[in-house]
């Protein structure tokens, strides 16, 4: 692992653009003043990317306290979603316009279908109006979120102007998605990994702790550090890897951007590893099914 990574690592996606490659800020708080303040906490540790969508109903609040931050809008990549009863050629084009609208944004950096659900021929329709969104600059890169392998060669078959920059999955030792995400670094598809905390649910497992105490940092540090290598690993690709964890907590927002100083050994990468069981934390149904 490249020991200079820090918070201002970019990688290169497939279109040409650059997302940061550190820790993005998962944001699915509240509305209201706990998430204008989440995204000042991030943007002060020097978090850059912002990742939201419209079902957590809270991109208002975004777009302010991005606003408030003071941070100039270029400076910061900002991710948002098109959600299930949202997906249609119009209704898509439609949705990334409200969102558009409540960022208080001209662009958005990344926008993805959020997931596969609504059935093929809506996922289709709403991928063709994400590439019409780029051309038409409201959008710079594109993709989607919890498509499973059958859902990104449904994609490719189309044979798409614009290929997917990003598959945006479930990724933490209970739930490693092996099998989606080397299609995906088949296909030059980064992979971000949301819930690496398992939203809590596994931060007590007793392999987990014995490891977390072996290297003096928190269970939560541990998860995100083995996401980051596994994922590097997995998909053979220098860097191409993208880690989401959730905090509204200021201190554990900070925390999460301290995991950098060390290396988790082979034997425990191994050990983390062999705990999968397909445990979903995220709420999604399995993607596998639609």
């Amino acid at each position: 692992m490249n020991s200079k990574l820090s918070l201002s690592s970019t990688a290169m996606m497939n279109d040409g653009h650059k997302i940061p490659l550190i820790v993005g800020d998962g944001t699915e708080a509240p509305q209201g003043k706990t998430t204008q303040d989440v995204i000042l906490w991030a943007l002060e540790s020097g978090y850059r990317h912002i990742d939201t969508a419209s079902r957590y109903d809270n991109e208002e609040d975004i777009g302010i306290g991005i606003i408030r931050s003071g941070i100039l809008r270029d400076q910061i990549f900002i991710t948002t979603k098109i959600w299930d009863m949202d997906q249609g050629y119009e209704s898509t084009l439609k949705a990334a316009e409200t969102s558009l609208s409540k960022l208080q944004t001209s662009y958005i950096d990344l926008l993805l279908i959020h997931s596969p659900r609504p059935g093929p021929q809506k996922r289709v329709e709403s991928y063709k109006a994400l590439q019409e969104l780029v051309k038409r600059g409201k959008v710079r890169s594109i993709g989607v979120s919890n498509y499973g392998v059958k859902h990104l060669k449904e994609l490719m078959n189309i044979d798409p102007e614009i290929i997917p920059a990003v598959n945006q999955i479930e990724i933490h030792p209970w739930n490693t998605r092996k099998d989606i995400v080397s299609y995906c670094a088949e296909h030059n598809i980064i992979v971000e990994a949301f819930s690496p905390l398992t939203r809590g649910k596994k931060l007590n497992d007793c392999v987990l702790v014995g490891i977390a105490e072996k290297y003096n940092k928190s269970t939560a540090q541990i998860l995100i550090r083995w996401v980051i290598l596994n994922l590097n690993l997995l998909q053979c690709l220098q860097n191409n890897f993208i880690t989401l964890p959730k905090s509204i907590n200021k201190k554990h927002i900070i925390d999460n951007t301290k995991v950098y100083d060390f290396v988790i050994e082979e034997e425990d990468m191994k050990t983390l590893g062999s705990l999968n069981e397909n445990f979903i934390a995220g709420g999604m149904l399995n993607i596998l099914v639609f």
